[in-house]
């Protein structure tokens, strides 16, 4: 732990002119924010890529695209393929990995909340990795299971007025969940890359401007995915 003696000394030694000139001063700072001190608030990290907006909005527009075009398609496709298993475990999956990411974004947000912008950094890119994996088992069980309809106690594709009944006020519960979660989901990928994007060439500012949006709206779609899959869990087949 660094005194406050220590800090101060340290401080003035920064802010101090020297013979060499300003330059010498914002060298001393730079090093400074590289090597934090123990005891003190961890400095913000520099750039890891280069600035190129243009490019970036690009590429981030051009695949975000391809991925909800994917995602659209493919999940409207059936595969009639025999595994040899429950191809519900990939829904269990989803939700187990959508529970991770959940737990992984406010580990990231006491993380960043105390200056620790390392392993603020770790927690997020963790996230995106974790949505990858996601991705991959959302398709594939939709690919080889289909619809499920909430509420089809009889399995028959079906929900008919006396099923409807049965479910009473918690039909209008599971559509407002499902369908914010699902327009969530589909308008979420390109705001997780541009704020991913603006921290990674150290605009900070911005970062954090826009991490205020996407934070609690990856989070509700994080959050709301395993909530959905416990409600429709019963009425697979």
């Amino acid at each position: 732990m660094v005194s406050k003696q220590e800090t101060s000394a340290i401080l003035i030694t920064l802010y101090t002119p020297t013979n060499v000139g300003y330059d010498t001063s914002i060298t001393n700072i730079m090093e400074i924010s590289n090597n934090p001190i123990p005891g003190l608030k961890s400095s913000l990290l520099p750039a890891t890529i280069q600035k190129n907006d243009k490019r970036a909005k690009l590429l981030i527009g051009v695949f975000s695209f391809v991925v909800f075009t994917a995602v659209v398609i493919l999940t409207r496709v059936k595969l009639a393929v025999d595994l040899g298993f429950d191809i519900h475990i990939f829904a269990a999956a989803n939700a187990v990995i959508n529970t991770i990411i959940a737990i992984t974004l406010i580990a990231a947000l006491v993380a960043v909340k105390n200056g620790n912008y390392r392993l603020h950094k770790k927690f997020m890119i963790t996230a995106l990795v974790l949505s990858i994996f996601f991705l991959i088992s959302y398709i594939t069980h939709h690919l080889l299971a289909g619809e499920t309809k909430y509420g089809d106690t009889n399995l028959d594709g079906l929900v008919d007025t006396t099923e409807k009944a049965a479910l009473g006020g918690m039909r209008l519960v599971y559509l407002v969940i499902l369908l914010t979660h699902i327009f969530l989901a589909a308008i979420i990928l390109p705001f997780i890359l541009f704020t991913a994007y603006l921290g990674l060439t150290g605009e900070y500012p911005a970062h954090k401007k826009i991490a205020r949006i996407t934070w609690p709206l990856w989070f509700y779609v994080a959050v709301s995915g395993p909530v959905v899959y416990l409600m429709i869990k019963p009425y697979y087949h």
